[in-house]
């Protein structure tokens, strides 16, 4: 993990794999010479250039004002044995049957990028290996009369872009388990729902951490036990502390019960002794944490008043350096995450980590939670995940994110998210799902981040395991934006882990 996260300091990580010893030169990149260099196929028609680049003057669109299927290719020879990557920019107004950048007949399996819907350019990138000397790049679109997209600055490089997260959270399983909640396999066979994600793709899980929940769920001794299981499956974990006995977010960041009148030297204590205790917890078990938040979506601050953000960001620097320390004090490999929401909005994160750094906090990653229907643009998130990482030289990751497979409701409670299209182009369906949980992971990808965090995929409608930790009959309002249907069974976005 630690050379993992030095390699991701820079600005588009390339691992895994060969690298190549020469990249060739993409002819007519920019599209200034119109398709100069490039060759059409199928409706030849609908492919062609037009004024307003992303850079320099003119940009490749596919568009036709009836039904089309139009291919702009280009292949590059000359090409030493190795790994490479495919990078450009694109625009889409959506609609279409199928719109991708792709890599084809370099030697390996074809290797291809959707196109997110997004009326602002956005990077996006596709690596393959290859051999036998040449590698042919193709912009497709195959869609209906009016349907439209944009490609601009296209650039062939050495070395391959991956993502080294593909994660869970997976906090509400358990008590989920214990109430009866099913969950089946893409086979219809009943199975552990962590095997179910692990054979998916996922490969890291995270698990949150209050200090006296009233239901039980969600303290020391259950991640231990849910770790056993995580680590049994080849999978690493990241615990998000909450430090607060409920939910922790950017509207509420109450201390616990037993915190609450604690003088603020006796509440730097107990944030170092919570969180040595249920890590030191981990590590005598053999389930070392991987990744530890110090904090969740702490927007603000945690543990209010003391530790509000707005009011004196100096005593919230102190609490989470004693959250450091104790993380350190237990592992030093362990990697300290600083967790915000709002992952599309850069003056946040601008102003919170200046103030961080400037007074010296201890931390090694930032996470971010990204939710498209609440934080603006996936445009707007990845300019924020490159500037963040490249201001402060930490590694980046998008903590949570989720979108509705159904504007259906599965118990009393009524859903948080119900809107047909809660984002432009991506309904909520199962394949409006799988499309936004793609095109996060797509965006975080081209940004250099390392992965993506699913939050909540098992949290189904089980009567007893509720919103509200004090109140058994409290339901969920989360059960549709699940990687599980109300049968129990995997949605179409759950082998979104899996994909290259």
């Amino acid at each position: 993990m630690a050379a993992l996260l030095c390699g991701a300091a820079l600005l588009f990580p390339m691992a895994a794999g060969q690298p190549a010893q020469a990249a060739a030169t993409v002819t007519n990149g920019g599209f200034e010479s119109g398709t100069t260099g490039w060759s059409l196929s199928g409706t030849t028609g609908a492919a062609y250039t037009e004024w307003s680049g992303r850079s320099g003057s003119y940009r490749l669109t596919h568009w036709s004002s009836g039904a089309y299927a139009v291919k702009t290719s280009q292949t590059l020879t000359g090409l030493a044995s190795g790994s490479y990557t495919l990078s450009l920019y694109v625009r889409n107004g959506g609609g279409q049957t199928s719109v991708y950048a792709g890599l084809e007949n370099c030697g390996g399996p074809d290797r291809r990028t959707e196109v997110p819907v997004t009326d602002q350019w956005l990077r996006i990138v596709v690596s393959t290996t290859v051999s036998g000397g040449s590698c042919t790049i193709r912009l497709s679109s195959s869609a209906p009369a009016g349907s439209w997209a944009s490609f601009d600055d296209v650039a062939f490089s050495s070395g391959a872009s991956t993502l080294s997260i593909r994660g869970a959270d997976v906090s509400s399983l358990a008590k989920s388990e214990a109430y009866g909640g099913g969950y089946y396999g893409t086979d219809g066979v009943r199975r552990d729902a962590l095997s179910v994600l692990r054979s998916s793709g996922a490969d890291y899980a995270r698990l949150k951490v209050w200090v006296s929940p009233a239901d039980g769920y969600n303290d020391k001794a259950h991640v231990l036990t849910m770790a056993r299981r995580i680590k049994a499956l080849g999978m690493r974990l990241l615990v998000d502390f909450h430090y607060s006995d409920r939910w922790a977010d950017p509207g509420t960041q109450t201390k616990p019960r037993a915190w609450a009148s604690l003088p603020f030297a006796q509440l730097k204590q107990a944030v170092y002794d919570h969180t040595y205790d249920v890590l030191n917890g981990l590590r005598a078990q053999g389930t070392t944490a991987d990744m530890v938040q110090i904090g969740n979506e702490i927007n603000d601050g945690m543990l209010w008043e003391e530790g509000r953000a707005s009011a004196d960001f100096g005593r919230l620097a102190e609490l989470l350096n004693a959250g450091s320390d104790a993380v350190r004090a237990v592992s030093s490999a362990t990697k300290v995450v600083i967790h915000l929401a709002e992952g599309g909005n850069n003056s946040l994160f601008r102003w919170y980590f200046d103030n961080a750094t400037s007074r010296g906090v201890r931390f090694d990653v930032i996470g971010a939670s990204y939710y498209s229907y609440w934080h603006g643009t996936l445009a707007a998130l990845q300019a924020n995940l490159i500037d963040i990482r490249t201001r402060y030289g930490k590694p980046v990751f998008v903590a949570e994110t989720a979108y509705p497979f159904t504007t259906g409701n599965a118990d009393q409670l009524g859903n948080i998210i119900t809107a047909a299209t809660p984002y432009p182009g991506y309904p909520a369906t199962q394949a409006g799902q799988a499309a936004m949980f793609r095109d996060v992971i797509s965006t975080a990808r081209a940004a250099g981040a390392l992965g993506v965090f699913y939050w909540e995929p098992t949290w189904t409608a089980v009567a007893g395991n509720g919103w509200d930790p004090a109140d058994p009959s409290s339901g969920n309002g989360w059960e549709n934006q699940a990687l599980f249907d109300f049968t129990g069974r995997p949605t179409a976005a759950i082998a979104e882990f899996g994909r290259q």
